[in-house]
């Protein structure tokens, strides 16, 4: 029979790595608690449309990268690319307009895109993300970019660029993008065959190309800047006025436009450099009109997403070591008495808080020892049928080799004190 393997791209978490992953989640759960959001929980999968409307038709993800299925009704059904359109289609849905504004949710999951796996990015991919809805105003977006510097920085994670962008309103890029199109009609030929695609579909996403020659051709072209009304450069003037006050260090980038219809006004990303290409650890920005598009009332609206993956990867010893690491004490019943006396104590030590294990095959105290070694237990509680006898059991340190009688009738709190004294 042929072994069944993973599917390419989705990746299996295995206990070693565990620890990181909820060393990332708590910190993000932490931060955004303290900045006032409140954790939101959205299908893995929504209606086709609901993704072809926001994220915009023309889009990579849309053309090219969705797991999209037939329901058994024939319904189109898509597994989420990524949590935004969920969380505001979820928003519209539950009348959450109706209360007061501002409404700021985060949430974590699995997102899905059918592109090639490469470092940090996968087909099953994980997000952090928020999304604060209610206010337009500069210091909104101020408030999101400086919760994704805080808990990037909170994880130690090394060589962080926040670098930041002005997209302006629909009509100032209405006003750029003939100016753009008919610029990369004259270098048609030079341009990579994505970028000649976006140049009627998306041509504001050639600007973002990775490929050399197209950066080459794009470095001359007309800039988006040119073209900003001055209520669209006010509102970025202040903007970064704001993150000059928090003292969040950025950079401006005319090249990041991001690869979702929906944004206007600020747009950013948090980068490393030693991501490869794909090199963005967080990003987002502003997009006031996507309530909207999707049926609701008119809402403005900012957020950014967190790649859990990317985040683990660049994880430096330094965070690591904040992972606190549990005390364990392996619990050796041995013989008829001393194996019922384990067990009890085991259940006791967990009711307790602590950490108990103990290996059901063992039937030796040699056996029991040489298991709790492997496993890395710091302390061992010795029970067999002498120590039911004498009503009491013996606390080993693994390290020092110290021994302790415990009473056997007022357990928990004897090994509690001597586990809290290592």
């Amino acid at each position: 029979m042929s072994l069944i393997k993973g599917i390419k791209g989705a990746k299996d978490l295995l206990p070693d790595e565990t620890p990181r992953w909820r060393l990332i989640e708590e910190a993000a759960r932490r931060w955004a608690h303290r900045y006032g959001f409140r954790e939101i929980r959205i299908p893995i999968f929504e209606v086709t449309a609901l993704f072809a409307r926001s994220i915009g038709a023309s889009t990579d993800i849309v053309e090219k990268e969705m797991y999209t299925f037939q329901d058994r009704d024939g319904t189109s059904l898509t597994l989420r690319p990524e949590g935004t359109a969920g969380t505001v289609r979820a928003y519209i849905e539950h009348n959450r307009s109706s209360l007061p504004v501002p409404q700021k949710y985060f949430y974590f999951g699995p997102m899905f895109r059918h592109e090639r796996p490469q470092a940090g990015r996968l087909r099953q991919f994980h997000q952090f993300g928020i999304e604060s809805l209610g206010m337009a105003d500069p210091q909104a977006d101020v408030e999101v970019i400086a919760l994704l510097w805080r808990i990037l920085s909170d994880l130690d994670l090394p060589d962080l660029t926040l670098e930041i962008n002005n997209l302006g309103y629909v009509a100032d890029r209405d006003t750029y993008r003939p100016h753009l199109v008919s610029y990369l009609k004259q270098h048609e030929s030079g341009l990579c065959a994505n970028c000649r695609h976006r140049i009627e579909a998306n041509p504001l996403r050639v600007l973002d190309c990775k490929v050399p020659e197209c950066r080459a051709i794009t470095e001359t072209a007309p800039r988006l800047t040119d073209s900003l009304s001055e209520a669209a450069r006010s509102y970025f003037t202040r903007v970064l006025s704001g993150l000059d006050v928090v003292k969040i260090p950025y950079s401006l980038n005319h090249r990041l436009v991001r690869g979702l219809d929906y944004y206007n006004l600020t747009t950013f990303e948090v980068t490393a450099t030693n991501l490869g290409a794909q090199n963005a650890v967080g990003a987002g920005g502003r997009y006031d009109g996507l309530v909207e598009t999707l049926g609701g009332p008119s809402t403005p609206a900012v957020g950014f997403a967190v790649g859990l993956e990317r985040v683990a990867m660049l994880l430096p010893e330094s965070a690591v070591k904040k992972i606190p690491h549990a005390v364990t004490v392996y619990v050796a019943g041995f013989g008829g008495d001393g194996a019922v006396a384990g067990l009890t104590a085991l259940e006791e030590l967990r009711l307790a808080g602590l950490q108990a294990v103990s290996d059901f095959r063992s039937i030796t105290l040699k056996a029991h020892l040489r298991q709790a070694d492997r496993l890395g237990c710091r302390f061992t509680l010795i029970i067999g049928d002498d120590e039911v006898a004498k009503e009491s059991g013996i606390l080993r340190d693994m390290e020092t080799k110290v021994q302790s009688d415990v009473s056997l009738s007022a357990l928990s709190p004897q090994i509690r004190s001597l586990v809290s004294a290592s």
